[in-house]
């Protein structure tokens, strides 16, 4: 065994990595090479450290030294520094992670991993997603024997129902039951699949599991194909995520070389083999049903339901389906127990849930809580609060399916039951905080437009309900709202939520009911008012000089593309507002802050 007397840990997920990561793993190797460290310095290329913000982050131990926003030319500070000399560069440790005496703080007493809990991301950031030996030292593909060789399917079963596991992917069934459904369907072939077709916009936390810690999702599949009786697995991930499609291939190779993976696994007799396919992206795919029959190579659209998949799904046979984040809470629950994972998070919602945290946020990244924390110690004590001390306006959860929570809602407990009672959803984990400056219809139009363009088109409701509340929506942002607008939209919304086939339409109308609860005044200013409270929708804005602040010194003038501005030098300047294209350019440009828009 190689002993190491330094590691040094380089993010490697998609965030990172296009912020340079993989410029700095080759920066490390050619400088650990020249000084002759290679015996020394072990390097670990991770998955995501899940605060993005503060990336590319290396962290070296075993000091524990946090270093943030990382370039190629910093890394030869490093080596020479702290690898060589044994010195902290101090002036490149991320800012939270040195306490006021100027020790450096351990990963766990940095803000935004305090009132974390590491489960589903436990191993993410801390291993080489690309070496199995790393994620069988920490007790990998344990559970998975302990499975084989100690528990009966039924008692594998009961234990992931006693730990009150619902699924992660959106709609929160319970797991064990899911599987129980599965393992009681009698037929010669049955199939597990893994639904990692993850496409909420702004929301990466299965992406983030596949990078960090692909033997997980392995694992923890042939765990589901025991108990259920499954000898084939599927893995249908988006196309879009070539850094987790390369690792998952990684993984599975090594799997099957190792034995835990094909026939005979253990020496049990149990075989089990997983094979990939890829989407092109479609949102609709997400939905179960649609999913399988696009890995069937059909088009992907939802069937309705019954018969559900556990009784007839892919291939037309018996088929299990969780997404990535449910099936990496499961070998930990089978290793430490159904009471270690139920003692976690609230009566009804059981364990940890990842969220991706974005939007007007200071640490923008990934965020694993116990349910029933609240919003507000996710947004200001682990998210940091809103970036320049703007005020919080609303939080969306739940993706275009979710809705948006405004400020008196801030003390909500992050749960399933707790956020459908406030007019949200949880789906499946993202969250995108908006400030002062963010316009609630104009955010409802963005969902909206969003779901009318992943729309698969089956069913009318879906199909043409969504793009008449769209071009309503159109229609009001652009100034051009009507009276009865508001009505038409709760009337067309009601109807698609009753009648669409799958949960994509009936949860499209969510961005707009969860507005027009909390924020219906922004919508009654742009209509009868033909205003924009928060100054974003262009069509209703208009832009003023305020004479006793403008200095005269022309060049609002020089930057307008539309000739709107005039006035002579030194004096006070005017916009024609026929004119004026509302770009904006004047006000960047004007340095008194005598402009402003209404």
């Amino acid at each position: 065994m190689e002993l190491f007397r330094s590691h040094v840990l380089i993010c490697g997920g998609t965030g990172c990595t296009s912020s340079g990561s993989t410029e700095l793993l080759k920066r490390f190797e050619e400088l650990l090479a020249e000084n002759g460290l290679e015996k020394e310095v072990k390097l670990v290329h991770t998955g995501c450290f899940g605060l993005c913000e503060a990336g590319p982050v290396v962290i070296v131990y075993p000091e524990g030294a946090f270093y943030s926003r990382i370039k190629a030319e910093d890394v030869e500070t490093i080596v020479k520094e702290h690898l060589i000399k044994g010195r902290i560069v101090t002036s490149l440790l991320h800012k939270d992670s040195v306490d006021s005496t100027g020790a450096i703080r351990a990963l766990d007493e940095i803000d935004f991993y305090k009132k974390q809990n590491r489960v589903a991301l436990r191993n993410c950031g801390v291993i080489d997603p690309e070496n199995i030996n790393e994620y069988i030292a920490f007790d990998g593909y344990k559970a998975l024997a302990k499975c084989l060789t100690e528990l009966s399917r039924e008692e594998v079963i009961d234990i992931v129902k006693a730990s009150g596991l619902r699924g992660r992917g959106g709609a929160g069934f319970s797991t064990g039951m899911k599987w129980q459904f599965a393992y009681n369907s009698v037929n010669d072939q049955k199939y597990v699949c893994c639904n990692a077709d993850e496409g909420d916009p702004g929301a990466f936390m299965d992406r983030s599991v596949l990078e960090g810690d692909p033997h997980v999702v392995l694992e923890a599949m042939a765990i589901a194909g025991y108990a259920i009786g499954a000898d084939q697995g599927y893995i249908y991930v988006r196309a879009e995520y070539p850094i987790a499609v390369k690792r998952l291939q990684i993984a599975i190779k090594q799997a099957r070389e190792a034995g835990v993976l094909g026939k005979d696994i253990f020496g049990t007799g149990f075989n089990f083999d997983i094979g990939l396919r890829l989407g092109a992206g479609a949102f609709v795919c997400g939905e179960e049903t649609a999913l399988l029959a696009s890995i069937e190579g059909q088009r992907g659209e939802p069937r309705p339901r019954p018969p559900f998949p556990a009784v007839k799904g892919l291939f037309g046979k018996p088929t299990l389906l969780n997404n990535v984040e449910t099936y990496a809470n499961i070998p930990q629950i089978i290793l430490k127990g159904a009471d270690w994972f139920a003692n976690m998070g609230t009566e009804r919602s059981k364990g940890t849930k990842v969220f991706a945290l974005g939007g007007k946020i200071n640490n923008t990244g990934l965020v694993e809580v116990p349910m029933g924390t609240t919003l507000r110690e996710i947004i200001y004590e682990i998210g940091g609060g809103i970036p320049k001390n703007k005020a919080f306006k609303a939080v969306q959860t739940g993706g275009p399916s979710g809705g948006c929570l405004p400020a008196s809602m801030l003390d909500t407990p992050v749960d399933y039951d707790n956020l459908v009672a406030a007019g949200s959803m949880m789906g499946s984990g993202g969250m995108i905080v908006m400030d002062e400056d963010n316009c609630m219809v104009d955010i409802a139009r963005f969902f909206l437009d969003f779901t009318v363009d992943e729309s698969c088109g089956k069913c009318t409701p879906c199909r043409i309900g969504t793009r008449r509340m769209l071009e309503i929506l159109d229609r009001i942002v652009e100034g051009k709202g009507e009276d009865g607008d508001i009505e038409k939209l709760e009337s067309l919304a009601a109807s698609i939520k009753a009648s669409a086939l799958c949960a994509l339409g009936q949860t499209a109308p969510n961005p707009v009911l969860s507005t027009l609860k909390h924020f219906r005044h922004e919508y009654e200013a742009h209509i009868y008012e033909k205003r924009c409270p928060a100054g974003v929708c262009q069509k209703l804005l208009s832009y003023v000089i305020d004479p006793a602040k403008c200095r005269g010194c022309t060049m609002c003038a020089k930057v307008c593309p539309a000739g709107a501005i005039t006035g002579s030098v030194k004096q006070p300047h005017v916009i024609n507002t026929e004119k004026c294209l509302k770009c904006g350019a004047c006000m960047d440009k004007c340095k008194f802050g005598a402009i402003s828009k209404k």
